[in-house]
């Protein structure tokens, strides 16, 4: 350690404190510095901009920042879940909730703010909560679990962050703003009537010129009341009336704050103490609070430059941003509140596709000041760092406005007409410069890299669309052609590779990787060509030639789920079925304790199966009439209608009927990725299919059709293809429709994305489907045909196959089976428990090969492994593994025929404690075997045991050899094997899971010492 180090103490580790510590890292190439941080929260910094995206993954891991391992290699002590309490300026000195005591040289506060909650009557009630971090967030999933409606009080940022939240949760969600418009800081009364008219549209109301006096409940919210007197039924209030810094700890060190809150800095950081510095949201320069996290970003840079010797200045930071909220985008930079005085607006609205774009410019339209995006900010990029620069306009200001479709970046020239200092990612402070020289002097080849090498892009994200253009236009520039390929095995694109398969007829992947890849393949090529082989020839995807190719889902013709466990969904063709068919669903979700739930496409889910479980469960399904419904399948799913002519007396076609045609045509066929469609009865649109892949909306005609639409995380509206046309000709189109995607779409690729990506987007799409265009019509259709004419019902497949039916089995050596994760009652159901926390996981640790004894250092002796046999060689699939059960443990056992080569490990991923490798993806990197966990795709060495992408798991491997037929494991004692992995001690919620007391030194010697790979 350097003896004139310094000690820096970071008060609070939040995105802008965490970058602070980033930049003084990267900065400080003398070591001058010692770094310590204070987290009071229980993990370290996580992504707060995301915070929303929780609710669709509930995994707090994916919001972090950097992992722990991280602060340790950088040398920085975290003092996680520990608030620093108060500074001793006299004797500098800070003091923690935890009693930690460090003496520091410099304080840099980065405490944040905390949310504004109004003294409103009744506002403490039981069911009133914040939006500000993870704990706020679980808090706010449990008890919407028995909430119907709730109000979300603020309607700016984090207001309709919080409101997605509410919605996507299933609340009937109602927004409050004060303001007469959304988002009074970003955006004009305009730009909120466009928000509002499409948030409406949503489902969720909004609440203009509402001030809330009362929260009315007996101990919980039960209404809301309002100044003019109305009143709002809810059972859940979530408050989001903006933020106020964390001073307080500042105010308690007699540091200067403002009147209205925030620690007073110069243009150094500096606060009224020269060695305590404030950056982030509890900081005031010049009056100012900035609440967006660039800002923040820019002052911790400017002061990790100043304390390694620069004379950085922070003057003020720009403040415009692009979110999507509620599914809109809404954008505004530079200077956008100017009166008409100050500038001269050019305003371009579409009210039909909801779009919203407002420019400012000076009196002379020669430049760009600032502007307003609602419903379409693909021109963000472009127009913010033009305002920024304040260069004179290249061409007519109205060019700069292009419609829906964007159009800035083509009247500017693209990014090669930007100067070189322009600013690109403003969150990271990243210039076109930084990034050009970055690709050419590193030699960058992909996105991930240039943004992992110069942190464009890692902010917002709002940048990405410039990011991409200054990324391919280098690579142009060095004559490197971007690559499109598969991947590392495969040096097509997944178009090229189809046309490959058509044109020379190959039929299996061992055919294609000879003629045209290299290598074993892997988790992304694997099922990409097992996709284009179905759609193609159809054969069923069980055989042994194709059936540990597919993915997770494919691979046992059910979905998987936590634990390891599957789901079951049966075809309802149309969503028509009979009380016979209702009955039998109910009785086999009773047998095997399945938990169900009804499906957004109509259908019926069982939930909770068991591997083993599977053959059985649908044998019984099929004898009542039921047929695989494809739910695990990158392939035609459901066909949704309403009740049409049949029952409803607006309907003007039968819906129904027709829908169960189209099903029937389409089931199972497989595409670059799900398919969706929907049959509406007449213009009300109860299928709601302007949402689907393709949908059909009957009229007193016939029908209009639509396609590409999309539903989920980034929504699309359909296009409307075509018009009043009779069922036999709606059929001819969607055959059409469906095999030009399945022949040039990009590997999971929606038709959503697809028609936006193919050159001449929907325009080009009907020249080809209805026009033949390219001559390919008649192609297109006999392919289609052959499809229908080959379906086969896959599961009936494998229950009238016992060859087939034993690929669910559990173990191949022992007919016993075993639940490997824990189930807890809700609702009147079962379901697993949830997920620990990452840091609650047990680890697996190699035992020590020394323990004290009698106050010496006591040398365990080896075990003794043996040979055990596990199996015939026909008892694992080819380039595919199964499991074998050995005292307690369960190990996953590896035939890579492809490489003449046999591997094991534990079958338990230690991501999540989930017993499955044995049913992962063979493949290689860079010519090492591995396998990618098949539930979030982990990929693990199969010689080392390590985690192939660089995060901190690892997993036990162990030799395998054979003798003639016979598979044969060397594995340690059983007692001793048990006693690190037995399934019990991992099980998920089980109880005593994290105090294992059979890990004693006694039971753990090195008893794997000797389990290495031939």
């Amino acid at each position: 350690m350097n003896k004139t180090q310094q000690t820096v103490v970071v008060i609070g580790n939040g995105m802008v404190g965490h970058r602070f510590v980033e930049k003084i890292v990267e900065f400080d190439t003398t070591k001058q510095y010692k770094i310590v941080t204070f987290c009071e929260e229980p993990r370290a910094a996580y992504d707060r901009v995301g915070l929303t995206s929780f609710f669709a993954h509930r995994d707090a891991e994916q919001l972090m920042i950097a992992r722990l391992d991280w602060y340790r290699q950088k040398g920085v002590d975290i003092h996680l879940g520990d608030r620093a309490n108060a500074i001793d300026r006299k004797e500098r000195i800070v003091r923690s909730d935890a009693g930690v005591e460090i003496n520091y040289d410099k304080i840099v506060l980065a405490t944040g703010s905390y949310p504004f909650v109004p003294p409103i009557d009744g506002i403490k009630n039981r069911g009133v909560f914040v939006y500000r971090t993870i704990e706020d967030l679980e808090r706010i999933i449990e008890y919407g679990k028995n909430a119907n409606r709730c109000a979300v009080i603020g309607g700016g940022l984090l207001g309709l962050e919080a409101a997605k939240a509410a919605y996507d949760l299933g609340l009937e969600t109602h927004v409050i703003e004060f303001a007469p418009r959304l988002m009074p800081r970003q955006i004009d009364d305009e730009g909120s009537r466009m928000l509002v008219k499409r948030i409406e549209e949503m489902g969720v109301h909004v609440h203009l010129n509402k001030s809330t006096q009362e929260v009315l409940g007996n101990g919980q919210v039960e209404k809301m009341v309002f100044n003019e007197g109305s009143q709002l039924d809810v059972d859940m209030i979530i408050v989001s009336c903006g933020i106020r810094p964390r001073d307080d700890l500042a105010k308690e060190s007699a540091l200067q704050t403002g009147e209205r809150g925030g620690v007073i800095i110069n243009d150094h950081l500096q606060t009224s103490d020269p060695d305590i510095f404030a950056i982030g949201e509890v900081a005031q320069h010049e009056g100012m609070v900035y609440g967006l996290v660039a800002p923040g970003y820019e002052m911790a840079e400017v002061l990790a430059m100043n304390l390694t010797g620069s004379d950085a200045q922070f003057t003020g930071a720009d403040m415009s941003t692009k979110l999507k909220l509620m599914g809109v985008d809404v954008a505004s930079f530079g200077q956008y509140e100017l009166s008409a005085d100050e500038s001269t607006p050019l305003v371009y609205e579409d009210p039909f596709a909801g779009v919203y774009k407002k420019l400012f410019f000076n009196a002379e339209g020669k430049q760009l000041l600032g502007g307003i995006l609602v419903g379409d900010a693909s021109d963000y990029g472009t127009l913010s760092v033009l305002a920024k620069s304040g260069d004179e306009l290249p061409c007519p200001a109205g060019n700069l406005l292009g419609g829906s479709g964007g159009g800035a970046a083509a009247a500017l020239g693209g990014a090669d007409s930007m100067p070189g200092n322009a600013q690109i990612c403003s969150c990271n402070n990243v210039s076109k410069d930084d990034i050009s020289a970055a690709i050419s002097e590193q030699g960058l080849t992909t996105l991930a890299s240039v943004k992992s090498c110069t942190k464009a892009g890692t902010g917002c994200g709002g940048c990405m669309p410039l990011v991409t253009d200054i990324f391919k236009s280098e690579l142009a520039k060095a004559g490197v052609e971007v690559n499109n390929h598969l991947c590392e095995h495969f040096a097509y694109s997944r178009q090229e590779l189809f046309t490959i398969v058509k044109v020379k007829e190959v039929h299996t992947y061992d055919e294609l990787l000879a003629s045209h890849g290299n290598g074993n393949g892997c988790e992304i090529c694997k099922p990409a060509v097992a996709s284009i082989l179905a759609s193609l020839w159809n054969d069923t995807i069980m055989e042994p030639q194709h059936q540990t190719l597919q993915d997770t889902n494919d691979r046992f013709l059910a979905n998987m789920q936590r634990g390891g466990l599957y789901s079951v969904v049966p075809r309802v063709p149309g969503g028509e079925i009979t009380p016979e068919k209702l009955i039998a669903l109910g009785e086999v979700a009773k047998k095997y304790a399945l938990y169900t739930k009804i499906t957004g496409g109509q259908r019926i889910d069982l939930f909770g199966a068991q591997l083993h479980q599977l053959p059985d469960i649908w044998e019984e399904l099929i004898n009542a009439g039921f047929e695989s419904g494809h739910a695990y399948g990158k392939a035609v799913r459901t066909v949704k209608s309403c009740v049409g002519t049949t029952w409803c007396r607006y309907g003007v076609q039968d819906s129904v009927r027709f829908a169960i045609e189209v099903e029937k045509r389409y089931r199972g066929i497989r595409a670059p990725h799900k398919i969706k469609f929907a049959v509406s009865g007449c213009v009300r649109e109860c299928a709601e299919a302007q949402c689907k892949d393709v949908g059909l909306i009957a009229t007193e005609n016939g029908y209009n059709l639509y396609v590409c639409g999309n539903g989920g995380a980034k929504p699309r509206h359909a296009d409307l293809f075509a018009t009043d046309i009779d069922e036999k000709t709606a059929i001819k189109y969607i055959d059409r429709f469906l095999m030009y995607y399945i022949f040039t779409a990009d590997k999971l690729t929606r038709t959503a994305t697809w028609v936006e990506q193919i050159e001449g987007g929907l325009d080009h799409v009907k020249e080809v489907v209805i026009e033949d265009k390219l001559g390919l019509c008649n192609e297109l259709e006999k392919r289609m045909q052959h499809l229908v004419d080959t379906y086969l019902c896959e599961w009936k497949a494998v229950v009238d196959d016992p060859e087939k039916r034993k690929l669910y089995r559990q173990f191949i050596n022992t007919e016993e089976t075993e639940t490997s994760i824990e189930f807890i009652d809700e609702r009147g159901q079962q379901r697993p428990a949830n997920w620990s926390k990452n840091e609650e996981l047990v680890q697996i640790q190699m035992p020590n090969k020394t323990t004290p004894k009698n106050g010496k250092l006591h040398q365990h002796e080896k075990p003794k492994p043996e040979w055990v046999e596990v199996g015939k060689v026909k008892d694992f699939p080819q380039d595919g593994g199964a499991a074998i059960k050995y005292g307690d443990v369960q190990i996953a056992v590896f035939n890579f025929s492809s490489r003449g080569e046999w591997y094991a490990c534990q079958n338990m991923c230690p991501h999540k404690n989930a017993f499955v490798l044995s049913r992962g993806i063979l493949g290689n990197k860079d010519s090492a075997p591995k396998v990618a966990c098949p539930l979030h795709k982990k990929p693990f060495s199969l010689k080392s045991g390590e985690c192939l992408s660089g995060e901190d798991y690892s997993v036990k491997v162990f030799p395998v050899k054979l003798d003639g037929e016979r598979v044969y494991v060397e594995l340690p004692p059983k007692s001793q094997l048990d006693a690190l992995l037995a399934t019990r001690l991992h099980i998920i919620g089980e109880e005593g899971t994290n105090d294992c007391s059979a890990c004693s030194p006694e039971n753990t010697t090195n008893l794997l010492a000797s389990s290495t790979v031939p």
